[in-house]
């Protein structure tokens, strides 16, 4: 008999994948952003399609690792080894791909502020996924409350 309290094979692959969508847009927004800034500080407005492109189909790959081998990072509750490996695994793939396509012009340093850049972003991000978990934890614990509450009431 199944437990209808419990997640389905289907359920739970498609609440990843939906958090696998989520990280790359975000990312993805993030990336380009210092890309653009990139650009504009060497006098030009425009951005290379194949360089977005690339940069989307990365964060997918990325966020893909992230989830499957790194267990998801930054949703975790806490930065541990497997954590920040993950985080340093994944900056670097970032950097690797950046150098590779020439996203900065093959600039050393560039690519370094970058993996900074990156590593910042993971970090924060940690932070607010983080936030919101005890944002909705509070939230459900009164929500829990208020239904104590009234379900007293309805019995007495």
């Amino acid at each position: 008999m199944k437990d209808d309290n419990k997640l389905s094979l289907w359920e739970r692959y498609i609440t990843k994948e939906i958090g696998i969508e989520f990280k790359a847009c975000l990312y993805f927004f993030a990336i380009l952003f210092f890309y653009c800034v990139y650009r504009m500080l060497q006098g030009s407005f425009e951005a290379g399609i194949a360089h977005m492109a690339q940069m989307i189909v990365t964060c997918y790959v990325i966020g893909y690792i992230q989830v499957y081998l790194f267990g998801n990072f930054d949703e975790a509750d806490s930065l541990k080894t497997k954590e920040c490996i993950g985080i340093i695994v994944c900056t670097c793939l970032y950097c690797i791909v950046s150098y590779i396509f020439g996203w900065f012009d093959g600039r050393i340093t560039v690519t370094l502020i970058m993996a900074a850049y990156i590593l910042i972003t993971y970090i924060c991000v940690f932070f607010i996924y983080r936030s919101k978990r005890r944002i909705d934890d509070k939230k459900l614990n009164d929500e829990l409350r208020l239904f104590q509450t009234e379900h007293k009431k309805s019995e007495s």
